[in-house]
Parts: C-alpha cells; sequence; structure tokens
C-alpha cells in the first residue's frame, strides 16, 4: 500500500498545483465543448475517494454531505465556486489523505462493499478501491491538462 499512497499523494500534489497557479475566474471557467472546469474537477476526485473508499467501507465521509452533493458522479458545475470553497477544497486535498492513510494503519476499515464501476471496473475489496481511485484521478488529471490549453 505504500506505494499506493505515495501515487496518491503525488496526484493530490499536482491538484494542488493546479489551484494555486491559476486564477479563481480560470478554475471556474467551462472552456468551449467541455462540461466541466478545473476546480469542479478537481472537488469530483475529492468527493469520489470518499465513496469509493469510506461510503463502500460503510463509514462517514470526511468531506461535507454539501461537497458529495454538488460533485458526485452526474453533477456538473453549477455557479461560481468562492475563494472560501476553493480554500476548503484545497485543504482537503491534502486532510483527506492523512485522514485516510491514518485510518487505513489504524484498522479502522473492517468492511468493504464490492462496487461495480460505470467503466467497467469491478472493485471488490478496499484495495481495489485505492487502486481504482488512483486511476479515477490519473483520468481528471487529463482532462484538466487538456482544460488548461483553453484558459
Amino acid at each position: 500500500m505504500e506505494t499506493t499512497f505515495e501515487i496518491w499523494k503525488t496526484s493530490r500534489e499536482t491538484y494542488l498545483n493546479f489551484l494555486e497557479k491559476y486564477s479563481l475566474e480560470q478554475l471556474n471557467k467551462i472552456p468551449e465543448g467541455f462540461s466541466n472546469n478545473l476546480i469542479w474537477n478537481v472537488a469530483h476526485v475529492l468527493v469520489s475517494q470518499q465513496k469509493l473508499v469510506y461510503a463502500l467501507s460503510e463509514l462517514p465521509f470526511n468531506v461535507s454531505q454539501e461537497l458529495v452533493e454538488k460533485y458526485q458522479n452526474g453533477t456538473k458545475p453549477e455557479g461560481f465556486v468562492s475563494s472560501e470553497e476553493l480554500a476548503e477544497i484545497k485543504d482537503l486535498l491534502l486532510s483527506t489523505i492523512v485522514k485516510t492513510e491514518l485510518d487505513y494503519s489504524e484498522g479502522v476499515f473492517k468492511t468493504f462493499n464490492s462496487y461495480q464501476t460505470k467503466t467497467g471496473f469491478y472493485i471488490a475489496n478496499l484495495q481495489n478501491a485505492f487502486e481504482f481511485n488512483n486511476y479515477h484521478e490519473g483520468i481528471h488529471l487529463g482532462v484538466m491538462f487538456q482544460i488548461k490549453k483553453f484558459l
């Protein structure tokens, strides 16, 4: 799991760099031909990780229900993300890693409900969830690298 967590940390650092490099206006801009923006992608991976790891383990989320509802699968940007929400998302990018690693090392994850993703992956256990999460975050980083070309 050490490598899985290191990959995840690297991914999250890249997300954080996007949030620090671009203005709030740029983060909120939806370029023509895209259905979302930079900030939506970042918040979406936060929520998705919580759903993949915590919800499937029947544990409470470490992000607000408001964020879950706003950024889960099937959502799209619904207005301008404020500087306050941006600050919250930035904080959660790294704090959720710390919390998840701590929970993992302390054996908090006791049960896991398998899940078939919309893309056809079968997540049978917690380790699969962590690995799929890294794959999912990589997909969204790719989208973000495309969006930035239009900012």
